[in-house]
């Protein structure tokens, strides 16, 4: 499948949900790849191959590619099979709609560079709040947008895009920022979590791991 018959190297840390995203999307349509495991933004290994030092960054042969969206696209289009976009041209807009709002509108907002930050000029006290109110105004937002278009998943019935961006995001809102998420105000959403949550897929920890000096 990889050119050379030579893996790709995914430069991702376990916590990170846009390493996440690129993980789901690489296992759904089959690629073969190794996973990296960066613990620090500093690693030099890291920064040869994106100097902001983010994860994630894949790198297929002479080809180097950081930031999740770059990722995906780059994967859609050079292995269209287990697409992660509806054939539909309205579901797909709204899959698009999906992976900016979580991109742009809250992940930016409830990283924990960003979070921290907020701890230190505010307080310590102030750094749930913060990243709960942005999730909370993101996911407001997903709630209505989909609410005419899930199926099964987020869009329908197969896994696309918006659900490899969904799942991680959900995880981190419930788990990390203890989000309460009420039946009354996210009752797709929590259905949709529920769902990821009962498959193998979306549980699936990084594979083939390797951890550099």
């Amino acid at each position: 499948m990889e050119e050379g018959n030579q893996a790709m190297k995914l430069y991702s840390h376990p916590m990170s949900s846009c390493s996440r995203r690129v993980r789901l999307a690489l296992n759904l349509k089959g690629i073969k790849y190794d996973c990296i495991n960066i613990t620090s933004t500093n690693h030099p290994e890291l920064l040869k191959v994106n100097p902001m030092g983010y994860v994630p960054a894949l790198v297929d042969g002479t080809i180097v590619i950081s930031d999740s969206y770059a990722i995906l696209l780059y994967l859609e289009e050079k292995y269209p099979l287990h697409s992660l976009l509806p054939q539909d041209l309205t579901r797909r807009a709204i899959n698009y709609q999906v992976a900016s709002i979580i991109s742009s509108s809250i992940q930016p907002l409830q990283n924990m560079t960003l979070v921290n930050y907020i701890g230190e000029i505010v307080g310590p006290e102030e750094k749930l709040p913060w990243a709960q109110l942005h999730i909370r105004k993101g996911f407001a937002a997903l709630e209505k947008l989909l609410m005419k278009y899930a199926g099964k998943y987020a869009t329908g019935d197969e896994i696309y895009l918006a659900d490899l961006y969904l799942a991680p995001q959900l995880d981190n809102a419930i788990n990390r920022y203890k989000l309460d998420m009420s039946q009354d105000e996210f009752p797709l959403l929590i259905k949709l979590n529920e769902t990821y949550s009962k498959l193998p897929f979306f549980q699936q920890k990084p594979k083939n791991q390797n951890h550099p000096d």
